[in-house]
């Protein structure tokens, strides 16, 4: 049976190129606003399908008027629709974060649970989510794949893989568990910034001597 071979960048590039990402993107992190978990997997929540700019937007006013899991497990869908109504989806999110917020109080007593099996358990919480409340609200090192992770990392060739949960399993065995958060961010910011899933800025990038796709559309 013939073994596929991986399109991949060499150990040595891939060090290179998270030495290249840092200095492109020093202020890559966690861009949704939060004090707590509660209102970390909440905003993730919401920013399904939408910018983490109008989830920030929206954020301030819902977690004033609901501050805790259990005044949110108590409010008016229609109320928190409004609330939320610029970010799309709105209707769906409304309750889910509702019910979200209703299982973090009747199962885990008002707090937000840090193993995975228990978040990706609440409404609306998906394997993404979770590691991004894992990574973010707990500090447990885990990569979350969104569009860009998966865009930039499968193009650079740091991956080679089809679907995200392989590319998630793939970025865990080519890096150390102490890069797995930083290397989430750096991720997503050259995707936002730089690497555009419509036209990549491939000029303007510093990883055009190590990136696959880069060097592919030379040929």
């Amino acid at each position: 049976m013939k073994t596929e071979t991986k399109h991949i960048i060499t150990d040595g590039e891939l060090e290179k190129a998270i030495e290249i990402l840092e200095t492109m993107h020093p202020e890559a992190g966690c861009a949704l606003v939060h004090r707590d978990p509660f209102e970390l997997i909440v905003a993730v929540a919401l920013s399904a399908q939408t910018t983490d700019v109008s989830v920030n937007k929206a954020t301030p006013a819902l977690f004033s008027r609901y501050p805790t899991p259990e005044a949110l497990a108590k409010a008016d869908q229609e109320d928190v629709m409004e609330l939320i109504r610029t970010i799309g989806l709105y209707r769906n999110k409304s309750s889910n974060i509702i019910r979200m917020a209703q299982k973090i109080v009747d199962d885990f007593d008002g707090k937000v649970p840090s193993d995975f099996e228990n978040l990706v358990s609440l409404p609306g919480v998906g394997r993404k989510t979770a590691n991004v409340v894992l990574a973010e609200g707990f500090g447990v090192p885990r990569i979350a794949v969104d569009t860009h992770v998966f865009r930039v990392a499968n193009r650079i060739g740091i991956t080679d893989e089809k679907n995200v949960d392989a590319t998630e399993d793939e970025l865990m065995r080519r890096l150390p568990e102490s890069l797995w958060i930083r290397t989430h961010h750096l991720l997503i910011f050259h995707g936002r910034k730089c690497c555009s899933a419509r036209k990549p800025s491939c000029s303007e990038c510093g990883l055009s001597d190590i990136c696959l796709y880069y060097k592919d559309s030379q040929r």
